[in-house]
């Protein structure tokens, strides 16, 4: 315990200076963004830089930061889902059940806030959560450090990029600036939008304009990320316990409450909501269709639609559009 506390207090007093770490490290990258969006938000003492995205990916990548070496980040994240991984909830070491639905990670870098409840301020210290969990890597932190720093590929690669052996500071520095990598912004609707008049068909166009009109999706999936920053009861029945918001801010308001979601690559995302509890995008607009379940605190703009067939056809065929064939990541990002 006294070990992990001074791994902790080392990693809290390195990580609030506002500075690179190591200033003789190679020049903070360009993140190249898509046309329309914002410029990828970067900590000042955590530029992306070619290194580190390589070294985050490697350790993104890397059985051995699991107990029992059998899982990665990559195992719930995996890059052909749009870095979710296809299952209601998550798998973790020996077979065990997380408790929600692993998110895509595309476009992570423009959060506010981490996890579906909002319960971690960076992406940096987002990294504690798969690894500790009992669910998820299961491995102790001190552990996990020993593992790296009796590594020597792995000891020389982390002495190159940040001049300093496997700390927590530079493990979550490194898993962190690979994914502010993690970018999508190339999909026929983004043609579209460029002017592209043949790039939707005629029904995704009429999906579209549902989405952005009598349907009123755009109130919480607008902008270039097709979501918000904010916090919301979709209407969903409660089940298995999970409170979500409100297990962070202990705020009754909160209850159900989860992240809005962005919609980008939705069709690769499947199945879907913070359990997994719908496996396709007809049963999602099904739900929403429908007004939701009626469950107290439930968004006001969860309303009954009385979509025709035409229309949920539609819609569906919109949110197929929003998948892109080329997610770019790691050094292809930069």
């Amino acid at each position: 315990m006294k070990r992990f506390a001074a791994l902790v207090l080392a990693w809290c007093v390195a990580g609030c200076v506002a500075v690179e770490s190591n200033p003789t490290a190679e020049a903070p990258a360009r993140l190249r963004v898509p046309p329309g969006f914002a410029p990828v938000p970067e900590p000042a003492h955590n530029r992306v830089t070619a290194g580190k995205a390589a070294l985050g990916e490697r350790l993104f990548f890397d059985l051995m930061l699991s107990r029992d070496q059998t899982i990665s980040c990559g195992s719930c994240h995996v890059p052909d889902l749009a870095f979710s991984d296809g299952r209601p909830v998550s798998k973790g070491v020996e077979g065990r059940s997380g408790l929600r639905n692993a998110p895509s990670l595309v476009n992570v870098a423009y959060r506010k806030l981490f996890f579906l409840d909002g319960g971690a301020l960076t992406l940096e210290n987002q990294v504690f959560g798969p690894l500790e969990d009992k669910n998820e890597m299961d491995i102790d932190l001190a552990e996990a450090l020993d593992r790296l720093n009796a590594h020597p590929s792995y000891r020389e690669a982390f002495e190159r990029v940040f001049d300093a052996p496997p700390t927590l500071r530079t493990l979550t520095q490194a898993l962190a600036a690979y994914q502010r990598t993690i970018r999508s912004g190339g999909s026929r609707y983004d043609r579209h939008r460029a002017g592209d008049k043949a790039a939707l068909t005629p029904a995704e166009k009429r999906g579209l304009a549902f989405f952005e009109g009598k349907g009123g999706c755009a109130t919480c999936h607008g902008g270039f990320l097709l979501a918000s920053h904010a916090f919301e009861n979709n209407g969903l029945a409660f089940a298995g316990g999970d409170s979500g918001r409100a297990r962070i801010t202990q705020n009754p308001e909160d209850f159900g409450k989860f992240r809005v979601p962005s919609l980008r690559n939705a069709a690769l995302t499947a199945p879907y909501m913070h359990d997994g509890r719908l496996p396709t995008l007809e049963s999602v607009v099904e739900h929403y269709d429908r007004g939701g379940d009626g469950v107290r605190g439930q968004h006001p703009a969860v309303r009954p639609l009385n979509m025709a067939a035409t229309e949920k056809a539609d819609l569906v065929a919109f949110l197929e559009s929003l998948t892109d064939e080329s997610v770019r990541t790691g050094l292809d990002a930069l």
